[in-house]
């Protein structure tokens, strides 16, 4: 029987993964509403995409509600504030986790760009854009809602995962993300992931509701990514403080998220962007 990492490297071997000359690809991971799976599966995407040999890291940009650490059972001893306000380097403050992913805790300083002079947003754009050079793909793990603390991201990448389940209100609230940004980052490329529905036929059924009303009122169509089971061994792994795809590699559920990883490596990245041209252009739009 084949392991979890030789299911992923044939992945990775079928996707035809090419080592990146050019600026990292950065991958928003957002959700209409919390207590939908969403850091969960920021953190096993990246781990699978770092075992198919992709140079992966983490930004645990959910201020207040972040857990990436949690999850994977480490605690950053610095954030990105020690390198707004000088103290540290970026490549001091990278937390290395699994397979050689990077972790990067976020700060409030994100947050208050307005607030901040004009030498230490140069500072910040300056350090983030280092990770262009060692990463090929930067996932960020925002929090949930439409907040001006979420959008502040949303508005400035080219990409974004919305994670949802069947609930009427997780449904309700995404269709509201998606609004939000289809009206104001309208060239980005939104796919979606259900979570927590017992096979792929019901999760199929939740897109096409969704896809339903985009279609009609937003003139415009969601990706369907995938979906995560219902798997019992998810809550066992949170309780380890692991992974599920170290903790249970055979589960329904680390399959599934074998799946999107090698989906997201099957697709184009965005003709422009980087971390850099990411970062830059939120600090342009916030620190007005």
């Amino acid at each position: 029987m084949y392991d979890q990492a030789e299911t992923l490297r044939q992945l990775s071997a079928q996707t035809n993964v090419p080592p990146q000359s050019s600026p990292a690809r950065v991958i928003a991971i957002t959700s209409g509403k919390g207590g939908v799976g969403k850091t969960n599966l920021a953190v096993n995407v990246g781990l699978a995409l770092a075992r198919m040999g992709v140079r992966t890291g983490v930004l645990d940009a959910d201020l207040g509600m972040g857990n990436v650490d949690i999850v994977l059972g480490v605690v950053p001893q610095f954030n990105l504030s020690h390198v707004i306000y000088g103290q540290k380097r970026m490549k001091d403050i990278l937390v290395e986790g699994p397979e050689s992913m990077k972790i990067l805790a976020g700060c409030s300083g994100l947050y208050e760009l307005a607030n901040l002079s004009q030498w230490r947003l140069q500072r910040l754009t300056n350090a983030l854009g280092e990770l262009d050079d060692q990463l090929d793909i930067l996932l960020i793990d925002t929090g949930a809602g439409i907040s001006r603390n979420v959008l502040s991201f949303l508005l400035s990448v080219q990409e974004v995962i919305v994670i949802t389940t069947n609930e009427p209100t997780s449904i309700t609230d995404t269709y509201g993300l998606i609004k939000v940004l289809n009206q104001s980052n309208p060239n980005c490329k939104v796919s979606l992931v259900v979570n927590m529905v017992r096979n792929q036929r019901e999760a199929e059924g939740v897109c096409r509701k969704l896809n339903m009303v985009v279609e009609k009122f937003l003139h415009t169509q969601l990706d369907y990514l995938g979906y995560m089971p219902f798997d019992d061994a998810v809550a066992r792994s949170v309780q380890q403080q692991k992974p599920i795809l170290q903790a249970y590699p055979y589960s329904p559920a680390a399959r599934a998220i074998a799946q999107m990883a090698a989906a997201i490596c099957e697709r184009p990245r965005p003709a422009s962007g980087g971390i850099r041209e990411i970062f830059a252009r939120m600090v342009q739009l916030f620190s007005r």
